[in-house]
Protein backbone atom coordinates (compact mmCIF):
# COMPACT_ATOMS: atom_id res chain seq x y z
CA UNK A 1 0.00 0.00 0.00
CA UNK A 2 2.64 2.76 0.99
CA UNK A 3 4.53 1.32 -2.34
CA UNK A 4 1.37 2.27 -4.55
CA UNK A 5 0.94 5.73 -2.69
CA UNK A 6 4.56 6.39 -3.79
CA UNK A 7 4.08 5.68 -7.05
CA UNK A 8 0.86 7.87 -7.26
CA UNK A 9 3.09 10.97 -5.86
CA UNK A 10 5.96 10.46 -7.77
CA UNK A 11 8.24 9.40 -5.01
CA UNK A 12 10.82 6.56 -5.62
CA UNK A 13 10.20 3.64 -2.61
CA UNK A 14 14.14 3.17 -0.62
CA UNK A 15 15.82 0.97 -2.08
CA UNK A 16 18.23 -1.18 0.65
CA UNK A 17 21.79 -0.97 1.11
CA UNK A 18 24.27 -2.95 2.35
CA UNK A 19 26.60 -2.09 5.17
CA UNK A 20 30.36 -2.57 4.37
CA UNK A 21 32.37 -3.23 7.15
CA UNK A 22 35.53 -2.78 6.01
CA UNK A 23 36.86 -0.53 3.66
CA UNK A 24 40.57 -0.36 1.43
CA UNK A 25 42.19 2.17 0.23
CA UNK A 26 42.13 2.51 -3.41
CA UNK A 27 38.34 0.96 -3.70
CA UNK A 28 36.51 4.66 -3.71
CA UNK A 29 36.61 5.19 -7.71
CA UNK A 30 34.54 1.31 -7.59
CA UNK A 31 32.41 2.64 -4.53
CA UNK A 32 31.65 5.67 -7.07
CA UNK A 33 31.05 3.92 -9.79
CA UNK A 34 28.82 1.10 -8.16
CA UNK A 35 26.68 4.16 -7.22
CA UNK A 36 26.73 5.56 -10.75
CA UNK A 37 25.48 2.16 -11.74
CA UNK A 38 22.83 1.57 -9.20
CA UNK A 39 21.22 5.10 -9.40
CA UNK A 40 21.07 4.71 -13.68
CA UNK A 41 19.67 0.75 -13.38
CA UNK A 42 17.09 2.47 -10.03
CA UNK A 43 16.12 5.46 -12.95
CA UNK A 44 15.49 3.04 -15.62
CA UNK A 45 18.49 3.86 -18.21
CA UNK A 46 19.15 1.58 -20.84
CA UNK A 47 21.38 3.18 -22.67
CA UNK A 48 25.13 1.33 -22.43
CA UNK A 49 26.95 4.84 -22.38
CA UNK A 50 27.23 5.64 -18.75
CA UNK A 51 29.21 8.67 -17.28
CA UNK A 52 31.69 6.47 -15.15
CA UNK A 53 35.04 8.77 -12.78
CA UNK A 54 37.83 8.52 -15.06
CA UNK A 55 39.57 5.19 -15.07
CA UNK A 56 36.43 3.07 -13.52
CA UNK A 57 35.79 -0.07 -14.76
CA UNK A 58 32.53 -1.51 -15.75
CA UNK A 59 32.02 -4.62 -14.06
CA UNK A 60 29.70 -4.39 -10.72
CA UNK A 61 31.54 -5.34 -7.50
CA UNK A 62 29.90 -6.15 -3.93
CA UNK A 63 32.95 -5.78 -1.40
CA UNK A 64 32.14 -8.37 1.65
CA UNK A 65 33.97 -8.36 4.92
CA UNK A 66 36.74 -10.90 5.16
CA UNK A 67 37.23 -13.81 7.45
CA UNK A 68 40.58 -14.21 9.21
CA UNK A 69 42.14 -17.41 8.34
CA UNK A 70 43.63 -20.24 10.99
CA UNK A 71 47.26 -20.75 10.88
CA UNK A 72 48.77 -23.94 12.81
CA UNK A 73 51.92 -25.03 13.42
CA UNK A 74 53.06 -28.14 11.07
CA UNK A 75 53.74 -31.63 12.92
CA UNK A 76 56.24 -34.20 11.69
CA UNK A 77 55.31 -38.02 12.30
CA UNK A 78 58.46 -39.38 10.97
CA UNK A 79 62.04 -37.74 12.84
CA UNK A 80 63.11 -34.80 11.05
CA UNK A 81 66.59 -34.45 9.78
CA UNK A 82 68.99 -32.47 12.31
CA UNK A 83 68.89 -28.86 10.96
CA UNK A 84 64.72 -28.99 10.34
CA UNK A 85 62.25 -28.15 12.39
CA UNK A 86 58.71 -28.89 11.25
CA UNK A 87 57.22 -26.48 13.44
CA UNK A 88 58.65 -23.50 11.82
CA UNK A 89 55.95 -24.36 9.16
CA UNK A 90 52.24 -23.21 9.01
CA UNK A 91 49.44 -24.29 7.57
CA UNK A 92 46.32 -22.56 6.88
CA UNK A 93 43.15 -23.51 7.79
CA UNK A 94 39.23 -22.72 6.57
CA UNK A 95 37.70 -21.14 9.16
CA UNK A 96 34.25 -21.95 7.86
CA UNK A 97 35.49 -25.55 8.85
CA UNK A 98 37.96 -25.15 11.73
CA UNK A 99 36.93 -21.66 13.26
CA UNK A 100 33.04 -22.23 13.93
CA UNK A 101 31.39 -21.46 17.00
CA UNK A 102 30.86 -24.09 20.04
CA UNK A 103 27.70 -25.47 19.31
CA UNK A 104 27.37 -28.00 22.77
CA UNK A 105 23.35 -28.75 21.52
CA UNK A 106 24.89 -29.77 17.78
CA UNK A 107 27.47 -31.68 19.01
CA UNK A 108 24.67 -33.58 21.79
CA UNK A 109 22.39 -34.56 19.02
CA UNK A 110 25.28 -36.01 16.27
CA UNK A 111 25.86 -38.30 19.50
CA UNK A 112 22.86 -39.05 20.64
CA UNK A 113 22.47 -40.20 16.59
CA UNK A 114 25.56 -41.57 16.70
CA UNK A 115 24.72 -43.80 20.36
CA UNK A 116 21.01 -44.68 18.90
CA UNK A 117 22.64 -46.25 15.41
CA UNK A 118 25.01 -48.11 17.11
CA UNK A 119 22.38 -49.73 19.17
CA UNK A 120 21.68 -53.60 18.16
CA UNK A 121 18.02 -53.60 19.30
CA UNK A 122 17.89 -57.55 19.65
CA UNK A 123 16.52 -58.27 23.23
CA UNK A 124 14.30 -60.77 22.67
CA UNK A 125 11.25 -62.44 25.38
CA UNK A 126 8.49 -64.74 24.37
CA UNK A 127 5.03 -63.85 25.35
CA UNK A 128 2.52 -66.37 26.79
CA UNK A 129 1.61 -67.60 23.35
CA UNK A 130 5.72 -68.51 22.60
CA UNK A 131 6.01 -70.15 25.85
CA UNK A 132 6.10 -74.27 24.91
CA UNK A 133 3.56 -76.52 27.05
CA UNK A 134 -0.10 -77.24 27.21
CA UNK A 135 -2.84 -74.82 27.08
CA UNK A 136 -4.96 -76.91 29.84
CA UNK A 137 -5.98 -74.73 32.74
CA UNK A 138 -4.01 -75.90 36.14
CA UNK A 139 -7.13 -76.87 38.27
CA UNK A 140 -10.72 -75.44 38.26
CA UNK A 141 -12.31 -71.87 38.83
CA UNK A 142 -14.07 -72.78 42.20
CA UNK A 143 -14.34 -74.99 44.58
CA UNK A 144 -10.33 -75.18 45.24
CA UNK A 145 -10.21 -72.08 47.55
CA UNK A 146 -7.01 -70.53 46.08
CA UNK A 147 -6.77 -67.94 43.65
CA UNK A 148 -7.96 -68.56 39.45
CA UNK A 149 -4.99 -69.47 37.59
CA UNK A 150 -5.26 -70.64 33.24
CA UNK A 151 -2.89 -72.54 31.91
CA UNK A 152 0.61 -72.80 33.05
CA UNK A 153 2.50 -70.25 30.38
CA UNK A 154 0.60 -67.55 32.31
CA UNK A 155 3.04 -64.12 33.12
CA UNK A 156 2.61 -64.71 36.74
CA UNK A 157 3.80 -68.27 36.91
CA UNK A 158 7.63 -69.06 36.97
CA UNK A 159 8.49 -70.24 33.88
CA UNK A 160 5.60 -68.84 32.07
CA UNK A 161 5.31 -66.19 29.68
CA UNK A 162 6.98 -62.06 30.20
CA UNK A 163 4.22 -59.44 30.30
CA UNK A 164 5.48 -56.39 27.97
CA UNK A 165 9.06 -57.39 27.39
CA UNK A 166 11.14 -56.52 24.88
CA UNK A 167 11.56 -57.22 21.14
CA UNK A 168 13.87 -56.67 18.49
CA UNK A 169 13.51 -53.15 17.25
CA UNK A 170 15.72 -50.80 15.03
CA UNK A 171 16.74 -47.92 17.54
CA UNK A 172 18.12 -45.87 14.81
CA UNK A 173 16.89 -42.19 14.59
CA UNK A 174 17.30 -39.77 12.24
CA UNK A 175 19.25 -36.17 11.95
CA UNK A 176 19.29 -34.45 8.76
CA UNK A 177 22.27 -34.21 6.73
CA UNK A 178 23.33 -30.84 7.54
CA UNK A 179 23.14 -30.84 11.12
CA UNK A 180 25.83 -34.09 10.71
CA UNK A 181 27.91 -31.62 8.91
CA UNK A 182 27.62 -28.61 11.09
CA UNK A 183 28.46 -30.98 14.21
CA UNK A 184 32.00 -32.11 12.39
CA UNK A 185 32.73 -28.53 11.94
CA UNK A 186 32.06 -27.70 15.84
CA UNK A 187 33.99 -30.89 16.48
CA UNK A 188 36.83 -29.65 14.06
CA UNK A 189 36.62 -26.28 15.79
CA UNK A 190 36.71 -27.47 19.45
CA UNK A 191 39.78 -29.38 18.61
CA UNK A 192 41.54 -26.42 17.08
CA UNK A 193 40.58 -24.49 19.97
CA UNK A 194 41.97 -26.74 22.63
CA UNK A 195 45.57 -27.34 20.68
CA UNK A 196 44.93 -30.56 20.62
CA UNK A 197 45.09 -31.06 16.72
CA UNK A 198 47.81 -31.51 15.20
CA UNK A 199 48.86 -31.68 11.17
CA UNK A 200 51.20 -33.79 9.39
CA UNK A 201 52.52 -33.53 5.75
CA UNK A 202 51.99 -37.62 5.60
CA UNK A 203 51.13 -40.26 7.77
CA UNK A 204 53.26 -42.67 6.15
CA UNK A 205 55.35 -44.68 8.54
CA UNK A 206 58.80 -46.41 6.97
CA UNK A 207 58.14 -49.78 8.73
CA UNK A 208 56.19 -52.01 10.77
CA UNK A 209 57.32 -52.50 13.90
CA UNK A 210 55.72 -51.60 16.67
CA UNK A 211 58.22 -51.20 19.68
CA UNK A 212 59.54 -48.11 16.73
CA UNK A 213 56.52 -46.46 16.21
CA UNK A 214 55.61 -46.56 20.08
CA UNK A 215 59.21 -44.67 20.71
CA UNK A 216 58.58 -41.69 18.23
CA UNK A 217 54.63 -41.62 20.00
CA UNK A 218 56.33 -41.24 23.49
CA UNK A 219 58.88 -38.32 21.93
CA UNK A 220 56.22 -36.48 20.50
CA UNK A 221 53.28 -37.23 23.77
CA UNK A 222 50.85 -38.61 21.14
CA UNK A 223 49.22 -41.26 23.67
CA UNK A 224 45.26 -41.23 22.96
CA UNK A 225 45.81 -40.20 19.62
CA UNK A 226 43.56 -40.68 16.58
CA UNK A 227 45.21 -40.24 13.44
CA UNK A 228 43.26 -39.12 10.08
CA UNK A 229 43.55 -39.64 6.99
CA UNK A 230 42.55 -38.28 3.41
CA UNK A 231 43.24 -41.31 1.75
CA UNK A 232 41.43 -44.18 0.76
CA UNK A 233 42.58 -46.60 2.98
CA UNK A 234 45.08 -46.07 5.94
CA UNK A 235 48.60 -46.51 5.21
CA UNK A 236 50.01 -50.13 5.63
CA UNK A 237 52.57 -49.23 7.47
CA UNK A 238 51.18 -47.34 10.01
CA UNK A 239 48.34 -49.61 10.25
CA UNK A 240 50.71 -52.79 10.42
CA UNK A 241 52.64 -51.05 13.71
CA UNK A 242 49.66 -49.43 15.67
CA UNK A 243 47.63 -52.70 15.39
CA UNK A 244 49.10 -53.75 19.26
CA UNK A 245 48.92 -50.03 20.55
CA UNK A 246 45.87 -49.76 22.71
CA UNK A 247 45.96 -45.94 22.93
CA UNK A 248 46.11 -45.20 19.21
CA UNK A 249 44.00 -45.37 16.37
CA UNK A 250 43.96 -44.95 12.66
CA UNK A 251 40.86 -43.73 10.47
CA UNK A 252 40.20 -42.10 6.99
CA UNK A 253 38.40 -38.90 7.10
CA UNK A 254 35.72 -40.15 5.51
CA UNK A 255 34.54 -42.67 7.81
CA UNK A 256 34.97 -40.44 11.05
CA UNK A 257 31.86 -39.06 12.78
CA UNK A 258 31.18 -36.06 15.18
CA UNK A 259 31.06 -39.04 18.42
CA UNK A 260 35.14 -40.63 17.78
CA UNK A 261 36.06 -36.77 17.16
CA UNK A 262 35.31 -35.79 20.16
CA UNK A 263 36.21 -39.50 22.05
CA UNK A 264 39.64 -38.92 21.39
CA UNK A 265 41.49 -36.56 23.15
CA UNK A 266 44.13 -35.81 20.23
CA UNK A 267 43.40 -35.72 16.49
CA UNK A 268 46.10 -35.66 14.35
CA UNK A 269 45.98 -35.03 10.18
CA UNK A 270 47.70 -35.10 7.33
CA UNK A 271 47.21 -32.62 4.54
CA UNK A 272 45.39 -35.11 3.01
CA UNK A 273 42.59 -35.03 5.10
CA UNK A 274 42.85 -30.88 6.39
CA UNK A 275 41.94 -30.82 2.48
CA UNK A 276 39.21 -33.68 2.36
CA UNK A 277 37.03 -31.52 5.25
CA UNK A 278 37.40 -28.47 3.24
CA UNK A 279 35.64 -29.35 0.29
CA UNK A 280 33.03 -31.08 1.78
CA UNK A 281 32.24 -28.74 4.85
CA UNK A 282 33.65 -25.70 3.58
CA UNK A 283 31.52 -23.29 1.64
CA UNK A 284 30.91 -24.02 -2.00
CA UNK A 285 32.52 -20.90 -4.16
CA UNK A 286 30.15 -19.70 -6.36
CA UNK A 287 30.88 -16.92 -9.16
CA UNK A 288 29.69 -13.33 -8.99
CA UNK A 289 27.06 -12.79 -11.49
CA UNK A 290 28.14 -10.47 -14.33
CA UNK A 291 25.67 -7.43 -15.49
CA UNK A 292 25.72 -6.95 -19.23
CA UNK A 293 25.45 -2.86 -19.41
Amino acid sequence: MLAAVRRALGQSSRTACRRLSSVAPGTTDSLLHDHVVTQALRDGTQSSSLSLPHGATTGLSVPTAGVRPVYLEMSSLIRPEENVDPSEELVELDPDVFSQPIRRDILHLCVVHYLDCQRQGSANTKTRGEVRGSGRKIRPQKGSGRARLGDAQSPMLRGGGVAFGPKPRDFATKLNRKVIELGMRVALSARVKEQSLGVVRSLEWPGHKTKELQQRIEELGWWKTLFVTGQEQVPGGLARASNNLPMVDTVTAADLDVYHALKWPRLVLDLAAVEWFERALGRPQIAPREYKL
